[in-house]
């Protein structure tokens, strides 16, 4: 499935979404805590892989990330974070490649950023997650627990499911450790999931 058909989904409800989701004051206390705990383990440059529109890049600033990078193949979501949040570098782009250099951030954030990559094209971003990563340098992925690889329909775009189990054999195929996971239930039908990685290799 072409990144650009996901971007253009999401740059067809970008305002939607933006009033939905688009301020930390919104969003789960339990995500909040997790990222926070998460960020206190690392240290240099962050990449907000899949930022939207830049809420979690600007939090991570506001708790004293001295530099942060968002990334996020939406054209919309691009344009309202360096408007809404100016002093962060953000840039379209697609995270099967990734404009930066090998080993030159300290962690990467992919908060519910990959759910919709089809499970055939996950290994790519993978890849270049450890390529930019830093070894020992750790990555925080946000998921939707259930069979992997099964798709579901979710508002904006075909979404993935995927299991601890399942991502961590992955991971490890691309020099990461997986560390911690967790997941729960909330209202609904679906179990969010995160998981902390660790790059040795």
């Amino acid at each position: 499935m072409p990144t650009n058909n996901i971007a253009a989904a999401y740059n067809s409800r970008a305002a939607e979404y933006i009033d939905l989701f688009g301020t930390i004051d919104k969003l789960a206390e339990q995500d909040r805590d997790t990222i926070t705990t998460w960020r206190d383990t690392t240290t240099g440059r962050l990449l907000d892989a899949g930022c939207g529109p830049g809420h979690w890049s600007q939090e991570l600033t506001t708790q004293g990330v001295r530099e942060v990078v968002g990334l996020d193949a939406s054209a919309e979501f691009v344009t309202s974070a360096q408007e809404r949040f100016g002093a962060i570098a953000f840039q379209q782009a697609d995270l099967a490649a990734i404009p930066l250099e090998d080993r030159s951030v300290g962690g990467i954030l992919a908060w519910y950023s990959i759910i919709h990559t089809p499970p055939a094209e996950l290994p790519a971003i993978l890849s270049e997650f450890a390529r930019v990563l830093s070894p020992g340098g750790s990555a925080l992925i946000g998921y939707f627990d259930g069979e992997p690889g099964e798709a579901f329909d979710h508002a904006v775009h075909t979404a993935y499911y995927w299991s601890a189990k399942a991502l961590e054999d992955l991971l490890a195929e691309h020099g990461f450790v997986v560390e911690r996971t967790s997941t729960r239930q909330d209202q609904g039908v679906r179990r969010p999931g995160d998981l902390v990685a660790r790059l040795i290799a």
